[in-house]
């Protein structure tokens, strides 16, 4: 029995980023006189998802923590241990906060949506839950989206308990008790499908027209974008511009990208230009005050939850290597990635067993290969591997990749589940080949 093995320092494939960029995401914005935010889960703010949320980022909106059903499950019993974690956190690393959100048809407790109230009632609950979690949290936040998801997508209002039960004035009511609980803080209106001009972010931008007409307390406008891989709005730039004329901040408050799955480099490679776009325009707008991503990491983002089969929506895979959109995101705030160092990445080929039981070894012969990507000082989010055989091998089956072989040249690339090879970490995957008279190792290359 005989066995090969051959290393070779690997072409980067296309799905390569650099492990950071020379300088933070957060310092980067701070530089653009910008916000860059994220989403976060209280409990996760330790080990690596801490490090990267708090050494990236300079501000942090609780993704559920401060709405009202997690705030007062119980009428008059509260659950501020989650929220209080999250500022705790910001203010040990010198960030933001911006809280999320008092009024909103979802995530409300179910005393409330269950129970039958007169208008004063509600108007008096509203007033109450407001009150006391600005309160609580005056001179810690910078921010808050007061009025969440007004509008339907036509431009009306939406039907909820708050609009059923008080009428449109419930914005405005809003908007004014919060301001008297912490006058320091921005008070945001924040909506999804409102990033381009269209029906609903003209219902908003005469929303907001009208509320200043009035003398209303209206700081900005949240943008949510929840978008779709290469739909961003080509108006964004523009209806961020609208608004600012307005005399208000604008925010781009809880972006992601989502793609069908599996990920692959075509697609990675569209989502940068999709966040580079999106960043491009706050970058623009003087008065955009800077974007929140919805969860940095795939393993803390809800998009797989709500959207089946479609997934790895945010600038970090899920084992923390940042994808091709962690460098579009630092080249739109005027930094540079890193390139990863040459031979970060190597493809190792080995024959792990082979067999000739037949006669002159032309029957029943064979043997298993098995080739393991690895990576130090970069990470993959794809990777295909290349080879040619030189002595009449041919791959049979293979598993843990998708291999063809035309002629002499074989081709594999990742699997749905393994296209991920962190700094520091390996994939391998393996196959069975037959072979005659000699098993040679080839030269294996990424690329």
């Amino acid at each position: 029995m005989c066995t090969g093995a051959a290393a070779v320092a690997a072409l980067l494939a296309a799905g390569t980023t650099a492990h950071a960029a020379d300088t933070p995401l957060r310092d980067l914005a701070a530089a653009k006189g910008k916000v860059i935010g994220t989403a976060v889960t209280g409990s996760k703010l330790t080990g690596t998802y801490g490090d990267i949320a708090g050494g990236q980022f300079n501000s942090l909106t609780p993704g559920n923590a401060m709405k009202w059903g997690s705030v007062e499950p119980t009428r008059g019993s509260f659950d501020w241990s989650e929220a209080d974690q999250i500022v705790a956190f910001a203010q040990a690393h010198n960030q933001q906060v911006r809280g999320h959100t008092l009024v909103w048809h979802s995530q409300n407790p179910s005393w409330l949506t269950n129970g039958t109230w007169t208008q004063a009632q509600l108007s008096s609950l509203l007033q109450d839950h407001i009150t006391t979690e600005v309160t609580r949290y005056k001179g810690k936040l910078a921010a808050w989206d007061v009025v969440n998801e007004p509008f339907n997508e036509d431009g009306t209002y939406r039907s909820t308990l708050w609009y059923d039960g008080l009428g449109a004035d419930y914005i405005a009511q809003a908007l004014t008790w919060a301001h008297a609980a912490d006058p320091s803080a921005k008070l945001y209106i924040n909506d999804y499908n409102v990033e381009g001009v269209n029906a609903k972010s003209t219902a908003l931008y005469n929303l907001v027209k009208s509320l200043k007409a009035r003398g209303v307390p209206i700081d900005g406008v949240g943008l949510q974008a929840h978008l779709i891989l290469g739909q961003v709005p080509g108006t964004l730039q523009q209806n961020i511009q609208r608004f600012a004329d307005l005399g208000v901040d604008v925010a781009v408050t809880e972006l992601d990208i989502r793609m069908q799955l599996p990920a692959d480099s075509t697609k990675l490679a569209q989502q940068a230009a999709d966040y580079k776009a999106v960043f491009d325009a706050c970058v623009a707008v003087t008065r955009c005050a800077g974007v929140t991503v919805w969860g940095f990491t795939d393993s803390d983002s809800w998009i797989p939850d709500v959207f089946p089969g479609y997934g790895a929506a945010t600038p970090y895979d899920e084992n923390y290597a940042p994808k091709p959109a962690y460098s579009a995101i630092a080249t739109a705030l005027g930094g540079t990635s890193t390139p990863p160092p040459t031979g970060a990445c190597a493809a190792t080929y080995s024959v792990t067993s082979q067999w000739n039981t037949g006669f002159t070894g032309q029957w029943n012969t064979g043997f298993t290969g098995q080739v393991t990507i690895a990576c130090s000082g970069a990470a993959l989010s794809s990777w295909k591997v290349n080879w040619t055989y030189g002595a009449g091998q041919r791959i049979t089956q293979a598993w843990n990749a998708t291999c063809t072989q035309t002629g002499a040249g074989v081709s594999c690339s990742n699997a749905s589940y393994n296209g991920t090879v962190p700094s520091g970490g390996s994939v391998t995957f393996g196959f069975n080949a037959s072979w005659s008279g000699s098993n040679p190792a080839p030269t294996v290359s990424l690329g």
